[in-house]
Parts: structure tokens; C-alpha cells; sequence
């Protein structure tokens, strides 16, 4: 954004739903799998750093190819469907769970 732009110098506020996804507009159900889809691609990649692991020991511990991981690790969850993301999970044990809230 140019700095010329006035939104810019725009301080107005608006308040989240506390989730980013719903805000920006998508339906409740889809904010909710994408919402459970990045927790699970966030605490992989926090799994992966925090274990020091390289790309192919990643890759052999989950059971992916190594540009798998490389998606993964970059963010690209429009490869990854919640079902693979559930599996590499319990792969890399980290025992997810969906807890269900009324």
C-alpha cells in the first residue's frame, strides 16, 4: 500500500470474533476447518523446528516425501486436507484430539 494511500493514516478499529477466518467473511463451517486445518499445520511446523529435525528426517518420520515437508513447512495448506494433516499428527505423536464444545 502506498503510504500516500489514506487508508494508510486509517486508525479506526474493528473488533475480531476471534477468528480470523470468520471476520474475513467466511461461512461458520468453513471457518472452523480452516481453522482446525492451520492448528494442526502450525503445531507440525513447531514440531519439526523444535525437534531440529531436517527436512528428510521429517520426511521419513511422517512418512511424505520431503517436498511434502517442504509445503508444510512453508504454509501451503491447500495441499493438505485435515485427514492427511490428522495422520502426519499422530505420525509425528503429538495424539490430536477434537474436543467438541456446545
Amino acid at each position: 500500500m502506498d503510504k500516500n494511500d489514506p487508508r494508510w493514516n486509517d486508525d479506526r478499529v474493528t473488533n475480531s470474533s476471534g477468528n480470523v477466518f470468520l471476520d474475513l467473511g467466511f461461512s461458520p463451517a468453513e471457518a472452523t476447518v480452516l481453522t482446525f486445518r492451520t492448528e494442526l499445520m502450525v503445531r507440525l511446523k513447531k514440531m519439526i523446528k523444535q525437534k531440529r529435525w531436517t527436512q528428510t528426517q521429517a520426511a521419513e518420520i511422517l512418512g511424505i516425501a520431503q517436498s511434502r515437508v517442504s509445503d508444510l513447512t512453508r504454509g501451503k495448506h491447500d495441499r493438505f486436507s485435515v485427514d492427511m494433516l490428522l495422520t502426519l499428527a499422530a505420525r509425528a505423536g503429538l495424539n490430536p484430539q477434537i474436543k467438541w464444545v456446545a
